[in-house]
C-alpha cells in the first residue's frame, strides 16, 4: 500500500520523505556564452546557475532563498512520523534488503529543486552547469568547498564513482534509466562531465544526472555496495544517523557541520535538530501510538479514521492541532494493478470485468465517509488527464499508431469507469455487464459456478495485501468477483514478503500508488515501457508491454513546449486507459494532516504546490513543546 517512486531518476526536492521524480526537458533559463572544442564552430555553449524545462528560471542567479521558505527560521527540537511495515537496511540504491524510511536523507546531488517550481532545479554540488545547444553533454562545475561528513572533498571522481556503481551495481532499473547514457569524466578535480547518446532522451539526460545521489568512492573501497547495511552510509548530505532500532525506528540528526547550510537552496531548510521515524506493523497500532504521543506528525490518509476516530484527549486539551491543506500536485494513480505476465489477463475485457465488480460508490459512501472521488485518469486532478474525444493535438500523437491501438481510442470518449449504485456492495447492472464480458473472452460459467477458459483452467484472482486496513475495501471486492464466478482470494502477508513478493511480480493484482510528476519523462519508462516490464524490482508491476506505449512515452520525453508535452501525456493517458491495466481507486486534492501543537511554519493556509514540506521547512517552537511536555501531552 505504500505510495512508491520509481528509484530510478530521481531529483530530490527540499521534502525529506518524499523523493519526487522531476521529469524534465533542459533548456535553460540564465544564459552565458562561449564556444567548447570539439563543437560545432556555430554551436553556443549555454551556461547558468540552474537548469529549467521549457522557459525562464524562477530564481536569479543571486537569488538569496526559496520564496516559500523563512529565511530566519530557528533550528532545533525533533519532528517525529510514522513508516509502515519494516526495514533492514539503510541503503536504498539495491535490490536486496528493505531499505528504511528517508535513507537518502544522508547524500547530496549536483542540484537540487524547489516546492514552488515544478520544472527547475538549482544548483547545490555544482555552482554552475554548462551545456551546448545540441545537449549532447553536460559539465557540472563542482563547488571545491563541498564536502562529505568525514571531512573530504566530494570531487569528480565521486560523481563519475556514483553513476558507473549505480549502473553497474544498483538496481536493475538503472540501466533502464542510463540507457541514454555514453559515460561520465571527471575533466579536473570539480568539473565533471556526462555525454549522452544522440538519439536518447537529451532533455531527460541533464536531469537524470543532475539528481544523482553522490556516493563516496573512498568509502565503499572498504565496503561492499550490493550489501544491506545498517551503517551510516558516507554522505554530504545535511543528516546523518542519530540512531537505529532495526526494524522499528530511525532517527536522523542534522550536522551542525553541514557544508552547505548557507547556500541560497538551503536558506530556511533542514530546520529540525532530529527526524525520527516509527515503524508499525498495522494502522490502528500507529493510530493508537499517535493518540498517545509516541509520534508527533501524521498525515492522514485513512478517511475512516479522519471522519471519526479524531476525537481523543490529546484534542480536547488543544495538545493537537487538524488541519486540511490544498494539495497542487496530481492526484497520483492509486489503484489495483493487474499482472499482464500473467496470462489469465491477457485480455483487456476480463481487465474491464474485474474492474466494474469494484464499487467505488459503495466504498465511498459506506467506507470512506464521502471524502474521495474515483480516480479516472493517470494524471488526475492535473491539466494532463484525457478528458471527452482527442483533441487535434493528442490525435497529431496517436494517428501514427492506428492499428497498434484500439479503435475506440478515436471513435469513443475517454474510458471513465461507470458510476454504480451505492445503496449495495453489488450493483447488478455492473455485475451483469462484467458477466457479458467475460463470456465474450471465453471464460464460460460451468456447473460448479465457476468460469473457466477452452482448456478447462478456472479463472481465479489474488489480491496481495499488506494493510489491515485494506480488507474491508477488498473483501466486498472479492465478494462481487465471486458472484460472477471468479475464483476471488484476499491474501494478506506481512510487510516483508509483501516487498519481496512485488519485487519478483509474484501477485495477481497488487496495490500500488505513483505520484506522477507535473512535468512527465523518463521516469515513465520504469512505469509502463516495455523495457522495465521483466527488470526485477523495477516500477512496471503491470507487467506492460506495448510499442505504442513506448513510442507515446519517447514523444514525451522530447517535446519542447509545454502545449506539445500536455498533449501527447493527454494521448498516453488515452490509451493507458483503454487498456484496463488497473482497477483505479480514488483521490482527495487535499492533505489531512494531524501533529502535537508545537511546531510552526511559513505559511497559513496555501502551502507550495509541490507539498507541505513539514520536515524540512517547518520549525521547532521550544517554549510551546515545553508546555505539552510539562502538560503530559508527549511520552
Amino acid at each position: 500500500m505504500t505510495p512508491l517512486l520509481p528509484a530510478m531518476r530521481n531529483v530530490r526536492f527540499r521534502k525529506w520523505g518524499m523523493v519526487l521524480s522531476l521529469s524534465a526537458s533542459c533548456l535553460i533559463g540564465a544564459v552565458g556564452g562561449g564556444f567548447a572544442t570539439g563543437l560545432p564552430e556555430d554551436e553556443t555553449v549555454v551556461t547558468s546557475h540552474g537548469l529549467s524545462v521549457f522557459g525562464d528560471l524562477k530564481y536569479g542567479p543571486d537569488f538569496a532563498h526559496f520564496d516559500y521558505v523563512n529565511p530566519d527560521a530557528p533550528k532545533g527540537g525533533e519532528i517525529s512520523t510514522w513508516a509502515f511495515g519494516t526495514f533492514d537496511s539503510l541503503t536504498p540504491f539495491i535490490l536486496k534488503g528493505n531499505s528504511g524510511a528517508l535513507s537518502t536523507i544522508f547524500y547530496d546531488s549536483l542540484m537540487t529543486g524547489g516546492l514552488d517550481e515544478p520544472d527547475a532545479l538549482y544548483g547545490l554540488v555544482a555552482e554552475s552547469v554548462e551545456y551546448p545547444e545540441s545537449r549532447q553533454w553536460v559539465i557540472f562545475n563542482m563547488r571545491p568547498e563541498a564536502e562529505f561528513r568525514d571531512g573530504t572533498p566530494v570531487t569528480a571522481e565521486d560523481v563519475v564513482f556514483t553513476f558507473e556503481t549505480l549502473r553497474d551495481k544498483g538496481q536493475p532499473s538503472y540501466k533502464l534509466l542510463f540507457k541514454d547514457f555514453e559515460g561520465a569524466e571527471a575533466l579536473d578535480t570539480h568539473r565533471v562531465k556526462f555525454t549522452f547518446k544522440p538519439d536518447g532522451a537529451l532533455r531527460e539526460a541533464y536531469l537524470s544526472a543532475a539528481g544523482l545521489p553522490i556516493l563516496s568512492k573512498a568509502y565503499y573501497e572498504t565496503r561492499d555496495f550490493q550489501e544491506t547495511s545498517l551503517e551510516a552510509p558516507m554522505g554530504s548530505g545535511a543528516y546523518t544517523l542519530h540512531s537505529v532500532e532495526p526494524g522499528r525506528s530511525i532517527t536522523y540528526m542534522r550536522r551542525d557541520d553541514y557544508w552547505a547550510k548557507d547556500l541560497p537552496v538551503n536558506v530556511g531548510q533542514d530546520n529540525f535538530d532530529r527526524i525520527k521515524v516509527e515503524y508499525f506493523a498495522d494502522y490502528t497500532t500507529a493510530f493508537e501510538a499517535f493518540k498517545a504521543g509516541a509520534y508527533t506528525f501524521r498525515e492522514e490518509f485513512l478517511s475512516r479514521l479522519w471522519a471519526t476516530g479524531y476525537d481523543f484527549p490529546a484534542l480536547d486539551k488543544g495538545w493537537v492541532k487538524l488541519e486540511t491543506l490544498s494539495d497542487g500536485r496530481p492526484a497520483g494513480t492509486q489503484g489495483f494493478w493487474f499482472n499482464l505476465r500473467r496470462d489469465k489477463f491477457s485480455d483487456p475485457r476480463v481487465r474491464e470485468a474485474i474492474g466494474l465488480a469494484f464499487n467505488f460508490e459503495w466504498s465511498n459512501q459506506s467506507l470512506f465517509h464521502g471524502l474521495y472521488t474515483r480516480t479516472d485518469s493517470f494524471w488526475e486532478n492535473s491539466d494532463m488527464q484525457a478528458e471527452g474525444l482527442p483533441t487535434a493535438g493528442e490525435l497529431e500523437f496517436l494517428e501514427p499508431l492506428r492499428g497498434q491501438i484500439p479503435d475506440s481510442v478515436f471513435t469513443e470518449p475517454v474510458f471513465t469507469p461507470a458510476e454504480s449504485k451505492p445503496d449495495a456492495a453489488g450493483d447488478r447492472r455492473a455485475l451483469r455487464k462484467a458477466s457479458k464480458l467475460l463470456d465474450e473472452a471465453g471464460w464460460a460459467v460451468g456447473s460448479d459456478g465457476l468460469r473457466r477458459n477452452a482448456e478447462g483452467e478456472v479463472l481465479s484472482v489474488e489480491f496481495l495485501n499488506d494493510s489491515p486496513s485494506f480488507d474491508r475495501i477488498i473483501l466486498p471486492f472479492v465478494d462481487n468477483l465471486e458472484r460472477l464466478g471468479i475464483q476471488a482470494e484476499a491474501q494478506r502477508v506481512d510487510a516483508a514478503q509483501a516487498q519481496q513478493r512485488e519485487k519478483k511480480f509474484e501477485y495477481d493484482v497488487v496495490v500500488r500508488r505513483y505520484a506522477m510528476s507535473q512535468t512527465p519523462g523518463t521516469e515513465l519508462r520504469g512505469i509502463f515501457g516495455s523495457e522495465a516490464a521483466d527488470i526485477e524490482g523495477s516500477s512496471n508491476v503491470s507487467g506492460l508491454r506495448s510499442d505504442a506505449v513506448d513510442s507515446l512515452i519517447q514523444k514525451i520525453e522530447s517535446a519542447d513546449n509545454r502545449e506539445d508535452l500536455k498533449s501527447a501525456v493527454r494521448a498516453l493517458d488515452r490509451v493507458l486507459r483503454s487498456q484496463h491495466i488497473w482497477v483505479p481507486q480514488w483521490y482527495k486534492p487535499v492533505h489531512n494532516i494531524a501533529y502535537f501543537d508545537m511546531y510552526e511554519r511559513p505559511y497559513t493556509d496555501n502551502p507550495p504546490p509541490g507539498g507541505i514540506g513539514e520536515l524540512s521547512i517547518w520549525w521547532f517552537n521550544a517554549d510551546k513543546a515545553a508546555k505539552l511536555k510539562a502538560e503530559g501531552a508527549l511520552r
